[in-house]
């Protein structure tokens, strides 16, 4: 295949020298934010202060051909309006900007330097996958990055990061654990990018922790309109020398949001191998994707699927669906079971516990830094376990995420679903800590 992207890798560096380097990196990074000005980074915008509006910014990519998040930004602005309905948040009014990122390395960094124009103290529940070009103009003016999607390495190392889950690393790790005792062989289907070589080496580390064998690599173009080549591949990998029935194994789409192109083309594929079950990663697949496929009669029907929140139907979720149905009811762009307008939720979550620890004081992105890495312990409604960040603890080049390259990553936690009868719903109760996993990846 040729016209591989060379786009920077997303995840997890090849070589262990690399990770130490940028784990010590981190490390002086960190120590920098601490001491504020010292090492160049401003003590913080104060884009709250006084009795003036609390002033954050939400970004995620819209009207794009790649992948599109504009829920996150549409449920933030519900969010500022429902929150300054009841009074705002220690009686301050929230003001949120929103910004395009337009799937660009240009256009983020541009979303980042408005947000240090415009002095907000925070970026809060965000997407991008331009951490590199967003996070210099952020670091630079001490502006905290809370509850980024996931979705690049930069949010698990930058030392103004503060992550709600775990990104795409939890999940494939999280799902190959679970897969190695559901599946016989296993197929990963996934982008041929620089980015879409570092999925293996994910996925793999949850198989062979479950004494699996590795999975077959299935490389696919990241733009196409069909998929029927790759699916007949991925069955004919799952279902070669399965355990029992050759027709046990199961099948891994990881193509983002072209999956739904991809499922469409293997239920063609699929009348050969009517055993063969697929599994893949929240952000893949939700419950409206599930319906429009078909629902119970859809190729999803029996797909295990690893998220980092609980399923939607879950009532942790009421106070989210409260917002959305009081102050977007018709906005159809956000919709509850989409991931990211939960991160969008859990982040906003957070900030608002960290403003009001400061109490009365001053509102500036120092202080939210600050209190975010002083250890404040924030709950959220046991959407996920309760969050802390703190760099004199947790951040050190011996931290077990570290290790491996994510030493901002405190929550590495991720729930097992599956479709029943068209519905998503919980395979196992509680959360699923794949730290060791991760750990187990073969990254040389």
């Amino acid at each position: 295949m040729t016209g591989r992207h060379t786009m920077r890798s997303t995840f997890l560096p090849r070589h262990h020298r690399h990770i130490r380097a940028t784990v010590l990196a981190t490390g002086a990074l960190v120590a920098c934010a601490s001491l504020a000005a010292g090492c160049g980074v401003v003590p913080g915008t104060t884009g709250g202060s006084g009795d003036g509006p609390i002033k954050v910014m939400t970004w995620a990519p819209s009207d794009t051909k790649a992948t599109n998040k504009p829920g996150m930004p549409a449920f933030a602005q519900a969010y500022a309006r429902w929150i300054n309905s009841k009074g705002g948040i220690n009686g301050r009014k929230l003001t949120v900007l929103t910004c395009n990122d337009h799937n660009d390395s240009v256009a983020a960094a541009k979303c980042a330097r408005r947000a240090v124009k415009e002095n907000v103290v925070a970026v809060l529940g965000s997407f991008s996958q331009y951490g590199d070009s967003f996070f210099p103009p952020l670091e630079g003016a001490g502006i905290p990055y809370i509850g980024g999607y996931g979705v690049t390495n930069a949010e698990f190392t930058s030392p103004l990061s503060y992550p709600v889950n775990g990104g795409q690393p939890t999940l494939l790790a999280g799902l190959g654990k679970e897969l190695a005792a559901a599946c016989g062989n296993v197929a990963l289907v996934r982008p041929d990018t620089i980015a879409g070589d570092e999925l293996p080496v994910l996925l793999n580390s949850g198989l062979t922790t479950g004494g699996h064998r590795t999975a077959s690599d299935v490389r696919a173009a990241d733009d196409s309109t069909e998929y029927s080549a790759e699916s007949k591949k991925a069955l004919q990998g799952s279902a070669a020398g399965g355990t029992g029935s050759a027709k046990e194994g199961c099948v891994v789409p990881a193509l983002g949001d072209r999956t739904s192109t991809f499922m469409d083309s293997f239920r063609r594929a699929r009348e050969d191998y009517p055993d063969v079950r697929t599994a893949m990663a929240m952000g893949s697949v939700d419950q409206t994707v599930v319906d429009a496929s078909g629902g119970a009669s859809g190729p999803y029907e029996g797909s295990y699927i690893t998220g980092w929140y609980p399923v939607e139907s879950d009532a942790r979720w009421d106070a989210m669906k409260k917002v959305i149905n009081e102050e977007a009811f018709g906005d159809n762009r956000i919709d509850s079971a989409d991931a990211g307008v939960q991160t969008t939720w859990i982040a906003y979550t957070v900030f608002k516990k960290v403003v009001e620890s400061l109490g009365g004081g001053e509102v500036s992105a120092g202080n939210v830094r600050g209190a975010l890495n002083d250890g404040l312990k924030i709950p959220t409604g046991g959407l996920t376990p309760t969050l802390q960040w703190n760099t004199r603890a947790s951040w050190s080049s011996a931290d077990d995420l570290a290790s491996v390259g994510f030493p901002r990553m405190v929550n590495a936690n991720v729930t097992l679903q599956v479709v029943r009868k068209g519905q998503l719903v919980a395979a196992r109760e509680g959360f699923t800590d794949v730290t060791k996993t991760l750990r187990n990846a073969d990254i040389d």
